[in-house]
């Protein structure tokens, strides 16, 4: 199959890898604090929480324009699959991944303890983002190089972005591609995708539901 696409031109509308700009990830600053070993002593990691703010994943995308690339850095909450904080920019520089940590900061209040787990970025490992870090409170953690199934459950929502957004068309103007993506998350995954793994819910949907009896009850 993939002999025939590539003699005919054909390309997937999503699932490509994101290039690393040729460089190599340096040594982690932060512990795995995600990983486990099984009964046979292999190496796995669980990405679960009991509640929001307890565990967040971060990561950075790309995707080119007529004018050159936009870059993307999202972070989920595991709870809930929800996008809780997001920056976009034309440079993919450490400021971009501290923007992403303060937004969802400002939107979530009280994370302190919250685990935010990353790979072996240079913007991930920079002095601005662990100082922001530290300054909120949060424990940072880093997955190792080359391991896909570090960085799984964010390329999967990279993934539907990919398609639904990324893909549809060329983008003209990177203002053009940012209002798209921002409309997409807000709109579209947030409030009307229902996932499998949520009970065939909404992220909003499902942390209204799920935090509620908690509240009422404290």
């Amino acid at each position: 199959a993939w002999r025939i696409c590539s003699t005919n031109g054909w390309w997937s509308a999503f699932g490509k890898k994101r290039g690393k700009n040729g460089t190599k990830p340096g040594p982690p600053v932060h512990d795995d604090r995600c990983a486990y070993l099984d009964e046979h002593g292999a190496r796995r990691h669980r990405f679960a929480a009991q509640g929001p703010n307890e565990l967040w994943l971060s990561d950075i995308t790309e995707h080119r324009t007529t004018e050159g690339k936009l870059y993307l850095c999202a972070i989920k909450d595991v709870y809930s699959n929800r996008i809780v904080g997001y920056s976009i920019s034309d440079r993919m520089k450490s400021r971009l991944a501290v923007a992403a940590l303060n937004n969802a900061v400002a939107r979530r209040g009280d994370v302190a303890g919250c685990v935010v787990h990353t790979d072996r970025g240079s913007q991930f490992r920079s002095r601005k983002f662990v100082r922001a870090l530290h300054r909120h409170a949060m424990v940072g953690s880093m997955g190792r190089v080359g391991a896909a199934g570090d960085t799984a459950a964010m390329e999967s929502f990279f993934a539907l972005l990919q398609k639904n957004v990324l893909d549809r068309r060329p983008w003209a103007t990177r203002q053009e591609l940012r209002l798209a993506i921002i409309t997409w998350i807000e709109r579209t995954y947030h409030r009307r995708r229902r996932q499998t793994a949520l009970g065939r819910l909404a992220p909003i949907e499902y942390e209204t539901i799920m935090t509620t009896p908690a509240a009422q009850a404290a």
